[in-house]
């Protein structure tokens, strides 16, 4: 079960909902749709990671998933303004870069377990099943 519905976030809910079926427009240079890269440059903003240390085939996984679950406008409204950089969106946007799951209408799915962000901010370990050296190489201290 999640978490119970506020008066105040019914409130913002049903404000962001009224304003977009007005046709609330995009801010200048955005559009309805985002791009691998697009998505790509965003995720390297939020994240702090470098753009080509972001998986091209995991980004398309993660942002057909977002776009699914009707997330796209607020992805544009993301990558067209460089100021916004908090939000659930944005939230959920990293969670999946380091978790490599996402959300999907059918439920959560797995992008990329390795190459989750996860295993470069936890350099003293790896993903499991990923050989880290010769046999026993864990029995020696660390230099």
């Amino acid at each position: 079960m999640g978490p119970p519905i506020t008066r105040r976030s019914l409130v913002i809910g049903g404000v962001s909902v009224a304003a977009l079926a007005a046709g609330f427009p995009l801010p200048a240079g955005a559009q309805e749709t985002v791009t691998v890269d697009q998505f790509r440059a965003l995720s390297a903003r939020l994240t702090g990671a470098m753009v080509s240390d972001l998986d091209a085939s995991l980004a398309g996984k993660l942002l057909d998933g977002f776009v699914s679950i009707g997330r796209g406008p607020a992805l544009a409204l993301l990558a067209a303004d460089s100021r916004l950089s908090t939000g659930p969106v944005a939230d959920d946007i990293v969670a999946a870069w380091y978790s490599g799951t996402y959300a999907t209408p059918a439920g959560p799915a797995v992008a990329g377990f390795t190459d989750a962000l996860l295993w470069n901010a936890l350099d003293f370990t790896k993903p499991p099943g990923e050989c880290g050296g010769e046999t026993g190489y864990w029995a020696a201290p660390p230099s």
